[in-house]
């Protein structure tokens, strides 16, 4: 990439960060907000309650991300190499490519399964599993140790 930022890792970066942001949101925001966005019942349930569950839950999955996308940084060269860069990036495109292809299997076998929040949590994480998978091929001989 001449201008030595990996464009796609930067986005995979960034959307990841919005990811956490918008999990934040839905901690302050409160029972409406966990159930606006897909957290079940059973959590909005317990956060009506004052239970430090889904707050806890809540905050375990800002600091995946978050993590996340500070690896999507390290890739696109924006800060400093983080341990196992090639290893996390693959797992991390991984995760994202197999949650969004859960709409797939649920339009082949339970096509009455899939409601809004599937369908649009599903599209939304293909797209940032193809943000990382493209950005890391990208950037994969630059993330080798030796290339260093």
């Amino acid at each position: 990439m001449p201008s030595g930022r990996n464009h796609w890792l930067v986005a995979a970066g960034l959307l990841s960060a919005a990811a956490a942001v918008l999990h934040l949101a839905v901690i302050v925001g409160g029972p409406g907000w966990y159930r606006f966005f897909g957290a079940g019942e059973a959590m909005a349930r317990l956060a009506e309650r004052g239970s430090w569950r889904p707050t806890l839950t809540t905050l375990a999955i800002t600091a995946v991300l978050t993590i996340w996308a500070a690896y999507a940084f390290a890739g696109a060269g924006l800060i400093r190499r983080l341990p196992l860069m090639r290893t996390a990036l693959v797992t991390i495109a991984a995760i994202y490519l197999l949650r969004g292809s859960v709409l797939i299997a649920a339009l082949v076998f339970r096509p009455a399964a899939v409601d809004a929040f599937l369908l649009w949590s599903s599209l939304i994480v293909l797209v940032y599993g193809l943000a990382y998978a493209v950005g890391t091929w990208r950037a994969w001989p630059r993330l080798s140790r030796r290339a260093r």
